[in-house]
Order: C-alpha cells, then structure tokens, then sequence
C-alpha cells in the first residue's frame, strides 16, 4: 500500500516497504534543481539543432518520441489501441 512522507515505512514478514509515492517532494527545491540539471542538455539541444536532428544525435530522446505527424511510433501502444507503428527512423524522415 501507499505510504506517506510523515509515515513512510510499513513491515510485513520482517520485511521493511517504503512506499512514498513522491520521494522527490520531501525535498522540493532540491529535486527542482536536479531536475533542471538533467533536462536542461535535452531542451537546449532540442533548441539549437530542431527536434529531429535533436533525435538523430540522442537515442535516449528518440526513444522517448511517441506520435509524431498523426503516427504512432511506440508499438506497444499501437498494439494496444489496435493500430498500427512506423519506426523513429521513419518518423524522423517524415517531412523532408
């Protein structure tokens, strides 16, 4: 079950579950900043090469790409919608 910042922890069979469902709001400022220090790289490459140079360059962006131009690019999604995916290949070539 879910704990809480006040009450975080619970046992069952001597085994101790930690369960908070927002670690990183115990210490807001904190994880604003981490948060920033890691998304920052991305928006600034997204910036200055366009999103799909951007993607080309970065797997780990292009991974995180799910529709682009009407299509869908995460199979697993597709499947479970009972449509149909193109690659991020063939999304990032889609409109030139």
């Amino acid at each position: 079950h879910a704990t809480t910042h006040a009450d975080p922890t619970y046992v069952v069979d001597d085994i101790v579950h930690y369960c908070v469902a927002n670690m990183p709001g115990g210490v807001a400022r904190t994880s604003t900043y981490a948060l920033n220090n890691a998304t920052l790289p991305h928006v600034v490459n997204l910036a200055d090469k366009g999103w799909q140079q951007a993607l080309r360059d970065d797997a780990h962006l292009a991974n995180g790409l799910n529709v682009t131009h009407g299509k869908l690019t995460c199979a697993p999604v597709a499947q479970a919608q009972g449509l149909t995916s193109i690659s991020i290949e063939d999304a990032l070539e889609m409109g030139h």
